[in-house]
């Protein structure tokens, strides 16, 4: 009877999962009777009472644990924001905020959202919700964000500080479904040359990247910079859906392939946007899964130039079991593919997550981020595009055509560390809520902005000041040269977010990156 119980459960997770009956043999029924006995035992025996919830959790995180670094588990909470982050919307106030020291500072407002309409400001401080203190309580950002979300339709009340005016003022905020954008920014970056930067791969990317090029070509683009740097991946549709904007009718774009997962291909349909015109592409080590796809299928297919560096290396395809309490499981079930063949994932041993993750670390040590010469691939990893049969390399992650090293000189230990600790940002922040109304008459226009606006000295003052009251010191005087001049460079750019938008944000910090300089070389503009 119990063999039957196991049989039926398991047959019907699987297929209620992924549509595909599974047939389990003795041995496997075996292991699953051991389990549940064990189980039994512990629950009906054991000394104490248990919480056979979280034993059942840990459990799961044992067997997924000596798996691959991809499957893993999730409880009910985390699984829904996972998912809230890549279906692209969540209820909520429609703010963007910074925490300045234990303050909620509000840097700008979504666009006709819930907090815009009730006329909450950038600027503001959000010192309460719901008559409940949450400035000077040491509350963590993960329970401010619980307290300002909530179901559409729902009422929240804010409490407010805003500069000039006394006293707290309060808001009533009616909730709503917020929208969240995948695509960081887009605009020309030189006359003829657009620029998108895709964020992550969700539920809107497609539609968001379709309204920036029919934007970015209404301003006379030919030839685009499509940046992945950063882009830790997400959906495989919406990846897919991308590439084919650039691909001819059945040019392949990825492929998967398992131990119980036949082969299934995707495949352009040559009614993209962008057939004609220069791509480059610009990917650095934390491009991941599926922005190794499109640059894969980009770089293979010989549509694009891929420039930066190696990308991460995750070409596992992960299969999504949902529980009935809200929390899922993720299990790798196949290999992601190049049209070449090259399969992204790199090497990896199974239950050693620690090597895993030092990965980029030694990569940096070994240097890989200075240097494409300190990159050693063996011959039977090349294998060659598919149109002008250039040699490129498997082994894991994608291989830029144009590498481009680290520079260390731009931004220094000591402006990282300054930036790392939120030090940059508190004291920028302060300033710009300080004379965010003179900025904005000073610089009515982006370009006059963009042309004549410096970073005051007072800000540096202030960064400089606190990062000395908490031990962060340049080496010497060529360091403190170095670190000023990157965190002028930074501050510019938060004060065109602030005023203006993300677009203009990258405007300004593009100007500096060198991945996006070497683009510009490549397409003929610098």
């Amino acid at each position: 009877m119990i063999r039957k119980m196991i049989l039926a459960a398991a047959a019907l997770l699987f297929t209620l999962s992924s549509g595909a009956q599974i047939t389990l043999n003795s041995s496997e029924v075996d292991a699953l009777r051991k389990l549940q006995m064990a189980e039994y035992a512990i629950s009906n025996l054991y000394v104490d009472s248990v919480n056979m919830g979280d034993l059942t959790e840990d459990a799961i995180r044992g067997m997924l644990n000596s798996l691959d670094p991809h499957s893993s588990y999730s409880p009910a909470k985390q699984a829904k924001s996972m998912m809230e982050s890549l279906q692209g919307s969540f209820d909520g106030i429609g703010v963007q905020f910074n925490m300045d020291r234990d303050t909620l500072l509000v840097i700008q407002t979504i666009s006709n959202g819930p907090s815009e309409k009730v006329g909450i400001l950038a600027g503001d401080r959000i010192v309460s919700v719901n008559d409940t203190a949450i400035a000077g309580v040491k509350m963590s950002r993960e329970d401010i964000m619980h307290r300002l979300r909530g179901k559409k339709g729902t009422h929240v009340k804010l409490g407010v500080i805003r500069r000039g005016i006394s006293g707290v003022l309060t808001f009533n905020v009616i909730r709503d479904k917020i929208p969240l954008k995948t695509i960081d920014a887009f605009y020309m970056i030189r006359p003829k040359i657009g620029y998108v930067r895709i964020g992550s791969f969700g539920a809107t990317t497609y539609n968001e990247f379709k309204a920036a090029i029919d934007t970015l070509q209404q301003q006379g683009m030919e030839d685009l910079i499509l940046d992945l740097q950063d882009n830790g991946g997400g959906f495989l549709n919406a990846a897919a859906q991308i590439a084919n904007e650039f691909l001819q009718n059945n040019d392949l774009i990825v492929y998967m392939q398992g131990r119980a997962v036949p082969r299934e291909e995707y495949r352009a349909k040559g009614n993209g946007r962008l057939l004609k015109g220069k791509v480059v592409v610009l990917i650095n080590e934390f491009s991941a899964s599926a922005a190794e796809i499109v640059t894969g299928a980009l770089q293979d297919q010989d549509r694009a130039t891929v420039v930066g560096r190696r990308s991460f290396g995750k070409g596992l395809v992960q299969r999504s079991i949902d529980f009935p309490d809200g929390s899922m499981m993720r299990v790798t079930i196949a290999h992601y593919y190049t049209p070449s063949g090259r399969c992204i994932q790199k090497p990896y041993k199974k239950g050693d997550k620690k090597d895993y993750d030092n990965d980029l670390n030694e990569r940096f040590e070994h240097g890989e981020f200075y240097s494409a010469d300190s990159i050693h691939f063996a011959d039977s990893l090349k294998y060659q595009t598919l149109r002008k049969h250039r040699t490129v390399y498997g082994g894991g992650g994608i291989m830029p055509d144009v590498f481009v090293p680290l520079d260390t000189t731009q931004y220094t230990r000591c402006n990282r560390e300054i930036s790392a600790r939120g030090i940059l940002i508190q004291q920028g922040m302060r300033y710009i809520d300080n004379n965010r109304k003179k900025l904005k008459k000073l610089y009515p226009s982006f370009d006059l902005f963009r042309n004549k606006f410096e970073t005051p000295q007072v800000v540096i003052d202030s960064i400089m000041a606190e990062a000395e009251r908490q031990k962060i010191k340049p080496k010497d005087e060529t360091d403190r040269q170095q670190t000023v001049a990157g965190l002028k460079r930074q501050f510019k750019a938060l004060v065109a977010r602030d005023i203006w938008d993300m677009n203009e944000y990258f405007a300004i910090s593009n100007e500096e990156n060198h991945i996006v300089r070497r683009a510009l070389k490549e397409l003929g503009a610098e």
